[in-house]
């Protein structure tokens, strides 16, 4: 089974699930965001923002292939980049980190910990970039997909809570707080990619 993770760009961005490529919930302020949908032109605007993103910022997501196919998703950006965390009352995100803003895998590539290495990818270009932590604003009462993640993933992954809500608690996952951190990240990579050698099934989340 041949498995990759790939930056986010322009180019691979119609290979996110139909409603993802044109949602902009974390993308724009509220107002924006509806009226972008009332507009009927919100992937334009969801183009717009990874184009300006990448510019300024750098990669701001990654795309995760099985067989060439796509598998899962994950995007991240500084909160100045993500208007809509400040409309949450567990707000804002801290100065100090870059916020997970959604991730998704695809039914038929859940439950083999997918979900996990999508963060540790994450984790790792974050600290390769000098960052010290991922904030994420959580669901608690989550029942299917969208453009929150569940609060009870988010723990499951790794990360703490540093502000509770009962819906929307503000969670966080500190890349420096432990020495293994680092080779947790590449040897879970590595066992994603097959890069070692044929690999057992990876354990669900």
């Amino acid at each position: 089974m041949g498995r990759r993770l790939v930056p986010l760009t322009l180019d691979n961005l119609p290979d996110l699930p139909k409603r993802c490529r044109s949602c902009v919930f974390w993308e724009l302020d509220p107002v924006s965001g509806e009226a972008a949908a009332q507009a009927g032109k919100p992937e334009l605007e969801k183009e717009a923002w990874i184009s300006a993103v990448l510019l300024e910022w750098g990669s701001c997501g990654r795309v995760a292939y099985v067989d060439e196919v796509p598998a899962g998703f994950v995007l991240y950006a500084p909160p100045a980049y993500v208007p809509r965390s400040l409309a949450f009352p567990t707000s804002p995100v801290s100065p100090d980190a870059v916020q997970l803003m959604t991730s998704r895998v695809l039914p038929g590539y859940q439950g083999q910990g997918l979900g996990r290495v999508l963060v540790q990818t994450v984790a790792k270009d974050l600290v390769r970039r000098g960052f010290k932590a991922i904030e994420a604003f959580g669901d608690a009462k989550w029942e299917e997909p969208c453009c929150m993640l569940p609060a009870d993933h988010l723990t499951a992954v790794g990360f703490k809570t540093v502000r509770p809500h009962p819906r929307y608690p503000r969670l966080r996952l500190d890349l420096r707080t432990t020495i293994s951190w680092k080779e947790d990240v590449e040897m879970a990579i590595d066992r994603l990619l097959g890069a070692v050698q044929k690999e057992p099934a990876l354990r669900p989340l």
